[in-house]
């Protein structure tokens, strides 16, 4: 689904308006800010700010904006590291437009959404059998984030410049 797709599924349903677009996670965030949505449908891959960053600043100031994110591929790593940096919802692109509206649905009542492809129990329920040590795992919210940013082929710069941290910092 691109941007302007979204705006048209969004305005079909009752109760929802577009008050923003955005190509950038620092206008996204101004923006956030400055209307105050109910719901902001964010992807994960926003430019200029990392869209967990994102969230969180927005988390920060205290706004009920609630948020659903939007990636090109999901894992259970990705999912959940969006949910617990205050994301309600996680879909994939690739969905069918009846989930964007189902996620509209949930999140809007409180609830949380995620991908059916993901299957919401594995996201948050891990087996009891044994299992090899996968070691993204052991990463933090905060290195996971520059190791996201690392595969898709971003440079230390860059990515110091969008999680506003020195450049130092991420070759570390």
């Amino acid at each position: 689904m691109i941007r302007e797709g979204i705006a048209q599924v969004c305005e079909r349903v009752d109760g929802y308006r577009v008050v923003a677009q955005c190509a950038d996670g620092a206008a996204a965030l101004s923006a956030v800010l400055s209307h105050k949505p109910c719901i902001a449908i964010i992807d994960l891959q926003i430019p200029k700010l990392f869209s967990l960053e994102l969230i969180r600043k927005v988390r920060e100031s205290e706004l009920a904006t609630r948020f659903i994110v939007l990636a090109a591929r999901g894992d259970r790593k990705t999912a959940l590291e969006a949910l617990r940096a205050g994301a309600n919802g996680f879909l994939l692109k690739s969905g069918p437009v009846s989930e964007l509206l189902d996620a509209l649905r949930h999140v809007s009542t409180g609830s949380v959404y995620v991908t059916p492809e993901l299957q919401f129990e594995k996201v948050f329920f891990t087996s009891k059998l044994p299992r090899t040590v996968d070691p993204i795992d052991n990463l933090s919210s905060r290195e996971y984030q520059v190791f996201r940013l690392l595969t898709d082929g971003i440079r230390a710069k860059g990515i110091a410049a969008r999680l506003e941290l020195s450049p130092k910092t991420i070759v570390t």
